[in-house]
């Protein structure tokens, strides 16, 4: 009896855990209308160890991912969308899929730098009085979502700095970032400074307003700057 009653409360909790991703996807297209799409995943003999020691090997065809997990394969980045039906036609068929916005356009887009220049930058932003928006966190990496910039006003701001560290990486339109609660090879992504529970669309800074801090936050990093080409 008490294997079977074991067995069920695994079970229930293994329910429980993947809607996880279908009910975040469905959070993020019909509350915030932001587009999303299931990513890759990782395989799933790893899939379990990537929540605590990362490492885990991607399902994508190539052998050496440098993003496993954390990106999209089938559908591709073009499939993003917020129709619901869509979205649960996914998750439902891949439950444990990477939840994955594309960013751009009219959704947000995002500047992420190591994870100890994070941290350092969202100090020196806090002790600026600077409002932030969402923050996701994983081991290696932080990203601050900011409001939708073209290609064109985020080369003038970069173009004006003396560095930028190639550490940063900015994510626009035609790109792409994973949300929690994915599980990528890097180990679990997570809400470092989260959405407001129950607030419509999350209100997002300008990336002119944050740009300054995660530069010098990054300058100061291992890694240094180098001169992007514009």
């Amino acid at each position: 009896m008490r294997e079977i009653l074991g067995r069920r409360r695994r079970l229930r909790f293994r329910r429980k855990e993947r809607t996880a991703q279908l009910d975040a996807a469905l959070t993020c297209a019909l509350e915030w209308d932001w587009p999303v799409l299931p990513g890759v995943g990782l395989k799933a003999t790893t899939r379990a160890a990537a929540r605590t020691s990362g490492g885990a090997g991607c399902a994508c065809p190539d052998p050496e991912c440098v993003v496993p997990g954390a990106h999209p394969f089938d559908p591709g980045l073009l499939a993003a969308t917020t129709d619901e039906r869509m979205v649960r036609w996914w998750w439902t068929r891949r439950p444990d899929a990477p939840l994955l916005l594309a960013t751009g356009g009219s959704a947000p887009c995002a500047v992420s730098l190591p994870a100890v220049a994070g941290a350092r930058a969202l100090v020196a932003l806090d002790a600026m009085g600077m409002r932030l928006g969402p923050v996701l966190a994983t081991p290696t990496r932080w990203s601050l979502m900011v409001a939708p910039y073209s290609l064109e006003r985020l080369g003038e701001l970069l173009y004006a700095k003396d560095s930028v560290p190639s550490s940063l990486r900015f994510h626009g339109e035609g790109g792409y970032l994973l949300l929690p609660p994915s599980v990528a090879g890097t180990g679990q992504v997570r809400w470092e400074r989260a959405p407001l529970a129950g607030s419509a669309r999350p209100w997002l800074p300008d990336v002119e307003a944050v740009v300054d801090a995660l530069v010098e936050a990054s300058t100061g990093a291992p890694g240094g700057g180098s001169r992007l080409a514009y």
